[in-house]
């Protein structure tokens, strides 16, 4: 997918409106644009074109001399693909952060294509198109359901300007009239969540002129490594004053609330008690009516390694090298990043040697979490007493590396050889003494 920034974010109170249009350069999604991907073809076809939020949402923040307000081509173009999108008829969450996003160097994704109602004529009108925008970083993704005005709604003129792709009338000022009557949206599409932890996966919609009664559907699937299941599959419905519904759980210590479904459009899904194995890209599709549509949301599994020393107490005997690890426990994901520092006495700033380090394969438990272990070998005369030794560990799940230290102790002499002879010695007296002592006493038997 092409990221493309938002290109103007404007304000419209200077023509007596309470809030802010937004402007974003898109992408029409046609089929048959290619040769199915070979030699280079793409099955899709992509169009430029252009968004248009009118009336967005109002923002006391922005001074009105800073911007301009959105002004169409002075002289309509049937060619042009610009989809105005009527506001407020259904207002959209977290919409305030589209207005920040070119000040914030925030990219874009947005994309639209053509969407045919459950049980609708494709060639019926009002036409229907599915818009889908995500906002980089700023915890937004929306899918929207547009249609278009009818002519009773839109200016009426003779003869009306025909698009010239999609044979449908426009606007005196040459644009495509819409408005939103279904969105799906995700203020969190990423999500991270320690391992036997509890992770909400945010998910919610929006219709406008919902039927009192009306079936509302929802499903979560897990995708993950070309894999996919069902997850949770629901449908409620609101009866006089109570909530019905019917669900299937797929996994242990999941749920979504059927109450706030219906009256409050929230499909969000909780999981307890994590794995590794609950990673992946989520499908939230909730369905209403006549609308149905989706949004991802990607859950990413972390835990923070522990980090340990092989050896408690770092000394050297004599000149002799002395090996030192430093272990990595059960981290998850793989990645993991291990640096030796090294900071004589008297130094301000340790350096760095992880050069001369070696690192073990990764080990992989039944958990899915990975132990990793660097060794190095440290030389007295490189390491004198009062240095410092420090194993520092970078890994996703952690906001600051991690560091494990040891200091060098004073050198010891080799005592062990010593320590044996002496106690080989005592030994031996105390053998004799019993060799002897029992000799004098056969002796003094025997003259008995």
């Amino acid at each position: 997918m092409v990221m493309l920034t938002i290109l103007i974010v404007l304000l419209s109170w200077a023509y007596g409106l309470e809030g802010a249009d937004v402007v974003l350069s898109c992408s029409l999604i046609e089929e048959g644009g290619g040769m199915g991907g070979m030699m280079g073809g793409s099955m899709f076809k992509r169009t430029p074109s252009t968004l248009v939020f009118r009336d967005l949402v109002g923002n006391d923040d922005l001074s009105p001399e800073l911007v301009t307000p959105y002004n169409p081509p002075e002289t309509p173009n049937a060619d042009d693909l610009i989809f105005e999108l009527m506001l407020p008829s259904l207002q959209i969450p977290n919409a305030d952060s589209l207005l920040h996003a070119d000040c914030n160097e925030q990219e874009v994704v947005c994309e639209i294509s053509r969407y045919v109602p459950r049980g609708a004529d494709p060639d019926s009108l009002p036409a229907h198109f599915i818009s889908s925008v995500q906002l980089e970083g700023s915890g937004l993704s929306l899918t929207l359901v547009l249609q278009t005005l009818s002519s009773e709604t839109a200016e009426s003129y003779t003869p009306p300007l025909m698009q010239s792709k999609l044979n449908l009338p426009l606007s005196q000022s040459g644009t495509l009239l819409t408005e939103v009557v279904f969105v799906v949206f995700s203020r969190v599409p990423s999500v991270m969540a320690p391992i036997g932890g509890d992770a909400v996966l945010d998910c919610g919609f929006k219709q406008k002129d919902s039927i009192p009664g009306q079936d509302v559907t929802l499903e979560w699937r897990l995708q993950h490594r070309g894999n996919g299941h069902k997850i949770l599959d629901m449908k409620a419905r609101e009866i006089e004053t109570e909530v019905g519904s019917d669900v299937l759980v797929e996994r242990e210590g999941t749920s979504a609330e059927a109450d706030l479904l219906v009256r409050d459009g929230n499909a969000s899904l909780t999981l307890r008690r994590l794995k590794v194995t609950d990673e992946g890209r989520y499908i939230c599709t909730v369905g209403s009516g006549e609308f149905q549509t989706q949004q991802v949301v990607q859950l990413h599994i972390t835990q923070p390694p522990r980090v340990t020393f092989s050896v408690e107490k770092l000394a050297f005997q004599d000149n002799t090298p002395q090996k030192l690890s430093c272990h990595c426990h059960r981290y998850y994901p793989l990645d993991v990043q291990v640096e030796w520092l090294s900071q004589p006495p008297f130094v301000e700033e340790p350096v760095s040697f992880s050069k001369e380090s070696t690192l073990s394969s990764h080990q992989q438990h039944s958990d899915g979490t990975y132990s990793l272990s660097s060794h190095l070998i440290l030389r007295p005369d490189e390491h004198p007493p009062g240095t410092v030794v420090t194993c520092r560990v970078s890994h996703s799940a952690l906001d600051t590396p991690t560091n494990a230290s040891l200091t060098v102790d004073k050198l010891e002499p080799k005592t062990a050889f010593w320590t044996g002879i002496v106690l080989m010695l005592v030994i031996s007296v105390l053998f004799l003494y019993q060799a002897f002592k029992s000799t004098g006493e056969f002796h003094f038997l025997t003259l008995q």
